[in-house]
């Protein structure tokens, strides 16, 4: 997390922080140790400390220098993501009218400089949107800056949110850019906006009416050059009714809404967003996984309280305990298990053949002449992938399944031999 330097002296200070800047520059240092002046630190080394402590402890104190350092590792982060390009995340897959619906609204907003409330329950994807969000709009080359309202103490959001001046509070002892001067031509992504403390609604209120703010400590006025994003999984409406959120930051906020469906409204979307994830998986070197139809449709019979996190969840868990294999229902965590009036499917109709396969030409004694292994083996895989097409209709995908391979696996065998899976059915 950090460095906690204990010290005596100034000079003791000095030289350790030359050996953090060459060696860890983004490390966060927190001084701990009596009230010496360090004003003869360079701005360089003033910049690594974060935070300073002295006795007697207390606790606000305490809070406020670990919070700092928290902070102060996360902005290299922050700013990192916004480096990305990629547009399509995974919790937007889907065909549902829901999320093709959420796909809809994105495309007409983003464009714009409209502040953005992305509503929905935990784990739906909101910072999937809010980053849709960025990405597709005019300031995509700029910062997209994320903040949890409802992670960071009510004492402290404010420092978070406009940045503070040296001096200005405890601990304060040097000057600190917050979250909108990080965003500034970006995007501000303002998650669990619902959580927010009322006194900082209305400061921030005012930003969003006047475009203007101040560092905590401060009065020189910073232009804010910043697009709103905020999202919620409380019902914001009841919250103003109950007196617990301001109704005029409401109204700011809700310019352009945008609901997120809960998983449980689109479980048809549960073969697309597995894929997605195992894809997800498999690119990271981690493994793949596959599942049956009866398991998927057991997982679409779930509540999905968690909704698309869940479903992360569970997948990641699925690739660890069965790396590249098949999951059925019985592999499931109990929980996942809904097999009431799923039925077990028949064999397929190329496993119940006998063991000799005469109708492949297999016999189980070897000629005189002797045969060409290759050549035979390679009919009797053609034949094999031609009875699972034609069983399965040309869906390659089942027939994948029922020859225990991948779909793409199947798909280059298929050209290799030169199968036209149409030909086969129409045959057959």
């Amino acid at each position: 997390l950090g460095l906690v330097l204990c010290y005596q002296s100034a000079t003791f200070v000095q030289d350790v922080l030359q050996e953090v800047v060459k060696q860890a520059p983004l490390l966060p240092v927190l001084l701990y140790g009596p009230t010496v002046s360090l004003d003869k630190l360079s701005e360089r080394l003033a910049a690594q400390i974060v935070a300073r402590i002295r006795e007697p402890l207390r606790y606000h104190s305490l809070v406020s220098a670990i919070h700092a350092c928290q902070v102060c590792r996360g902005d290299q982060h922050a700013m990192d993501m916004t480096r990305g390009t990629t547009k399509v995340f995974r919790s937007l897959v889907g065909q549902s009218e829901g999320i093709k619906n959420v796909r809809r609204l994105i495309e007409q907003v983003a464009p714009t400089d409209a502040n953005v409330l992305i509503l929905g329950e935990s784990g739906t994807g909101k910072e999937v949107v809010a980053r849709n969000l960025h990405y597709l709009s005019n300031r995509r080359d700029k910062p997209f800056v994320p903040v949890n309202c409802g992670a960071i103490p009510g004492e402290l959001l404010e420092s978070e949110l406009f940045g503070h001046e040296k001096g200005a509070f405890t601990g304060a002892i040097t000057a600190r850019q917050g979250r909108f001067e990080m965003a500034q031509g970006g995007t501000l992504f303002l998650d669990e906006i619902g959580d927010m403390p009322m006194p900082m609604q209305v400061k921030l209120l005012r930003v969003l009416q006047e475009k203007t703010f101040e560092r905590v400590g401060g009065n020189k006025t910073i232009k804010a050059d910043v697009r709103i994003v905020a999202a919620t999984h409380r019902d914001l409406e009841s919250a103003v009714a109950e007196g617990t959120f301001r109704e005029d930051l409401y109204y700011r906020l809700n310019v352009f809404p945008i609901e997120m469906p809960p998983l449980r409204e689109r479980t048809d979307d549960l073969p697309l967003l597995i894929s997605e994830l195992t894809k997800r998986f498999e690119r990271e070197g981690r493994g793949s996984v596959r599942f049956t139809a009866n398991a998927l449709l057991s997982l679409s019979r779930h509540h999905w309280p968690g909704n698309v996190r869940e479903l992360a969840n569970l997948v990641e868990r699925m690739v660890i305990l069965y790396p590249y294999g098949v999951v059925d229902i019985k592999d499931l965590p109990q929980k996942y298990r809904y097999d009431e009036g799923i039925e077990e499917p028949e064999p397929p109709a190329l496993l119940k053949q006998q063991k000799s396969s005469t109708s492949l030409g297999v016999s189980a004694d070897l000629p005189n002449e002797g045969i060409d292994l290759k050549t035979h083996l390679a009919d009797i895989e053609r034949q094999y992938i031609e009875q699972a097409l034609t069983a399965n209709d040309g869906v390659v995908a089942r027939a994948a399944e029922q020859l225990g391979m991948r779909r793409t696996t199947l798909v280059e065998k298929m050209k290799k031999y030169g199968i036209d899976k149409a030909e086969v059915v129409s045959e057959n």
